[in-house]
């Protein structure tokens, strides 16, 4: 038997001999979970806050964004108020109901006036010949209209004061409307004001119109001060930011479209209230935003998102380029009619150019079929001019 001393050192060289072969237990894999909880937090990230460019919409998939937000949870909806509930299903129902068609469809044509038209020998002419396929609706809101042309005489309607940024302006919009409405052959509306002019024979105009399924309603997003900076969350909830747009008054929509801004009461009254100049230390101009926005919310793909009306804003004032006499030429009326691009600049400091090519039936058409302003002064130039300009 080994002794004690023996054993110890034996033991001693036990422990310098190398250790056994049996691996000790790994440490847990941390590298792992920090790497699913980074994927987590980014895919979450990206869900909140989604890419603004194709460049990074295609990281996702080469489909881009529309793509990776499918496979996403849906964004909760706002639970809709009883008054907005009641007001879509008016409105859905008449947006889907059949159009009325008529043997004999007309488009009415509704000025917008102080008093008498200047230019009223102009449209007398481009009335002409044509009758049964139009009719006139005259809103005066200062002095009663004396008529030259025998299309205008008794085409008055009831009117009231207009006072240019406040809701009165949309108030005798409506007012033209409800009156034009009551005659059912009349299937497009049109509002023109006292310098309004067309820009095209009357036939052309009434294919134009009447040959296509959307109205001609300005609309565009503008962020800047005279855009967005006019919005109040006082018209919350129906009324959201991301709806809020702007564009010019003078429309072209078809009856359809006529009946549910007759029909709306929600939206309106929210203009009517909440958007006038000075309100709150905002310059909001309801006849530049109510049919803008309403329409963005009830039904954004059944308009153009441009006016068949030109004016020119080019002098960037509160008021748009005024043609006098001097300024009437064959040339200016041609390159009004050779615009095919809409073009609307943002009021923020970025000055966003937003274009987009005027569509008819998807294919590329002139944008205008009216413009203005045009003073008195213009009317022998324009009758002069008119046999030779309005041939497309």
């Amino acid at each position: 038997m080994k002794s004690d001393k023996d054993w110890r050192l034996g033991m001693g060289d036990m422990q310098l001999l190398p250790g056994s072969r049996h691996r000790p237990h790994m440490k847990k894999p941390t590298w792992i979970i920090v790497l699913v909880l980074f994927v987590c937090v980014f895919l979450i990230c990206a869900y909140m806050y989604p890419p603004q460019s194709s460049s990074a919409c295609y990281i996702f998939s080469s489909r881009g964004c529309k793509r990776f937000s499918n496979w996403l949870p849906p964004v909760p909806a706002r639970e809709y108020t009883d008054e907005e509930i009641a007001s879509r299903v008016v409105i859905k129902d008449i947006l889907n109901s059949p159009p009325v068609v008529s043997k004999k469809s007309k488009i009415a044509f509704m000025f917008l006036s102080p008093g008498s038209l200047p230019l009223e020998k102009l449209w007398d002419n481009f009335f002409q010949g044509h009758e049964g396929k139009f009719s006139v609706y005259v809103h005066a809101s200062k002095t009663k209209p004396v008529h030259v042309s025998r299309y205008f005489v008794n085409r008055d309607i009831r009117s009231d004061q207009v006072v240019w940024g406040k809701i009165s302006m949309v108030d005798a919009e409506r007012r033209l409307l409800a009156n034009a409405l009551q005659d059912p052959d009349n299937q497009h509306f049109v509002l023109l004001s006292d310098s309004c002019v067309p820009l095209y024979h009357f036939d052309y105009i009434y294919n134009y119109l009447m040959h296509t399924n959307i109205s001609y309603v300005d609309c565009f997003k503008d962020p800047g001060p005279h855009g967005n900076g006019r919005y109040s969350d006082h018209m919350l909830p129906e009324v959201e930011v991301k709806d809020f747009r702007k564009g010019a008054q003078w429309f072209s929509m078809k009856r359809q479209h006529a009946v549910i801004v007759m029909a709306d009461y929600l939206y309106y009254s929210k203009f009517r209230s909440y958007c006038q100049p000075g309100l709150e230390g905002r310059n909001c101009i309801a006849d530049e935003h109510y049919l803008p926005t309403f329409f963005q919310i009830v039904d954004p793909g059944g308009i153009a998102n441009w006016s068949v009306t030109h004016v020119d804003w080019s002098e960037r004032k509160w008021h748009p380029k005024s043609y006098r006499a001097q300024d009437v030429t064959y040339e200016l009326l041609k390159n009004i009619t050779s615009v095919d691009v809409s073009v609307h600049v943002t009021s923020d400091e970025k000055k966003e150019v937003q274009s987009w090519p005027c569509l008819w039936n998807g294919i590329q058409k002139p944008c205008y079929l009216f413009a203005r302003k045009f003073t008195p002064e213009t009317l022998d130039k324009l009758l002069h001019l008119f046999s030779n300009y309005s041939t497309p």
